[in-house]
This record gives structure tokens, sequence and C-alpha cells, in this order.
């Protein structure tokens, strides 16, 4: 099926419960999408390539042999802000002082995605440390607005909305603790939720 990367996180979810795509299918279209889009963007700061293909065949596996209960995430590429804890995954929180630090644990929501069927697709930039607006001040460069690249995309979460709002992936997990997330998203033209405080589990968030 064509154009993949047009279709809302709900769509994809339906197509491969359906068996109608594979999730190794969405994940190579997804990652030809990055490679072929973000140079001009900037919003990964690491893209998790071989490791995304490798678990998006094992849920096509199990999907067929009708050994995995089917989520609303199940073999869905995702994109995490990079300042959330991601087991044998580079995070770096966007700056030069984590810049090779690959964590030894999971967050809290990294283990809830993967334990829901969702793959890790890479690692979103962000302003140094969360502390930002603009994403601007990410020592990996900053990032750009998909609709105008003359401007920003909001910050911190500014790789994750900008990645959803190009359409590299179909959803993103940010960070938000003064609009980190609902900023980004408004200047982005993308959805952004911001759960209640304290409902979700701040565990391996930096």
């Amino acid at each position: 099926m064509n154009n993949l990367n047009s279709l809302t996180t709900s769509e994809l979810s339906e197509l491969i419960r359906n068996r109608d795509i594979s999730s190794e299918e969405l994940v190579r279209a997804t990652l030809d999408s990055i490679q072929s889009n973000d140079s001009k963007l900037n919003s990964f700061i690491t893209v998790n390539k071989e490791n995304s293909i490798e678990q998006a065949k094992k849920i096509d596996k199990e999907i067929k042999n009708n050994s995995v209960e089917k989520t609303f995430l199940t073999g869905i590429p995702i994109l995490l802000k990079d300042n959330i804890s991601t087991k044998n995954i580079r995070t770096t929180a966007a700056s030069k002082i984590l810049e090779n630090y690959i964590p030894p644990y999971d967050s809290f929501v990294t283990k809830k995605i993967i334990e829901s069927g969702g793959i890790v697709i890479g690692k979103g930039n962000l302003d140094e440390f969360a502390m930002g607006s603009s994403n601007e001040t990410s020592y990996f460069g900053e990032v750009k607005n998909p609709w105008d690249l003359t401007r920003v995309p909001g910050g911190s979460s500014g790789g994750p909305a900008a990645a959803v709002s190009a359409g590299l992936v179909s959803c993103s997990l940010g960070s938000d603790t003064g609009g980190s997330i609902r900023q980004p998203a408004a200047l982005c033209g993308v959805t952004g939720i911001e759960p209640t405080y304290g409902l979700v589990s701040r565990y391996g968030l930096i």
C-alpha cells in the first residue's frame, strides 16, 4: 500500500490488525521517509533502524501465529523525545554532556509502549535538557518547522511535533513542564495532549 505516511495511527493500527499491511512494511516506509526528508527538519537525533526492523519482523510473526494480543500500538513505529530513557538506545537530552550515553534501563513510558507492541523508531530532537521553547538550543542543531523552514517548531518537544507534522511518524511522545508539548503541537499544527499531572509516571525522564 502506498502513502502509508499520510495515515493516522488509528488507520495504521487497523491495517496491521487486519493484516492488510505488515509492521515491517510500515517500519521500512517510515525509515525511508526519515532518510529522505529529515535532513532539512533535523527532528531526529537517533534513528533506531536495525532494531526497529527486527522488532517489526518479530511482531509480524506473532500476529501471523496469533500468539500476541493486538493492541492499538501493535506494530506502530513511535518517536520518543530524547530525554526519555530507552534501554540500549542512545539518550542524549540534546546535550553534549550525554552525547554518547546509552541507558541500562527503560523509562516507565518506554516500557509500556514496548509491552503494547509499539516500536521505538528513534529519538526526537529537543531544546537541551528540555529547557527552551523554540528548539533552537539543541547541541545537535535546531529543528525546523515543516510548514515554513524559516520558522521554529516550538519547544521543547519540537522534534517529535515536527516529525508528526511532516508525516515522518504518525505519533510521538514528548514531555511537558510548562508547555513543552502544547506549544510545539500548536506551532506545528498537530494534536498535543498533556495528561493530568501525576497520571503518567516520570520514571526515566531526564
